[in-house]
């Protein structure tokens, strides 16, 4: 099956979390995929990963090389300040041990992803579609996801919200 990751907009974190995890970041109330019991804003973009693939669109967007250590998304879920001190695996009963981890994208990156011209789209398709981590249908594909990731920064900047990368493994 692989690693999914949904890419969402919610006004704040709080909200993000009990979207995508569950009520307070009770995984165990969780129902569904969340996103759609709360209406929310979201796309599926499967093995898209917010660090390395996402992060080499963005680069592109800049026009700069592409650099891992740079500006990345922040996990918010769970949370690194609980991780049981001295385990070397938490345990089943850790949020760790789910499988699930949410990210809030910078907002930089929102900037960026908002600010790309249709007249720019076929260069940074063609950039992003030779990428070895991301397995692209065609071109219209990679273009289709820019388009996508475009329409939710601009919708989430318009609206004051942040962007979210829920990752299941």
């Amino acid at each position: 099956m692989g690693v999914l990751h949904d890419y969402f907009r919610a006004p704040d974190t709080s909200a993000a979390i009990d979207w995508s995890v569950g009520p307070d970041g009770d995984w165990d109330q969780h129902s569904g995929t969340g996103l759609d019991d709360h209406s929310a804003d979201w796309f599926d973009a499967k093995g898209l990963d917010p660090h390395v693939v996402l992060g080499q669109l963005i680069e592109f967007a800049k026009g700069i090389p592409f650099d891992a250590r740079a500006t990345a998304p922040a996990l918010v879920w769970p949370d690194e300040r609980l991780w049981p001190q001295g385990e070397d695996r938490p345990g089943q009963e850790s949020p760790w041990e789910t499988g699930l981890f949410l990210e809030q994208l910078p907002d930089e990156w929102i900037a960026t992803l908002a600010e790309i011209h249709d007249e720019h789209l076929p260069l940074l398709a063609l950039q992003w579609f030779d990428i070895p981590e991301a397995n692209f249908a065609d071109f219209i594909d990679v273009q289709d996801t820019i388009v996508e990731f475009r329409a939710l920064a601009r919708r989430a900047r318009d609206h004051g919200h942040g962007v979210y990368c829920k990752t299941a493994i």
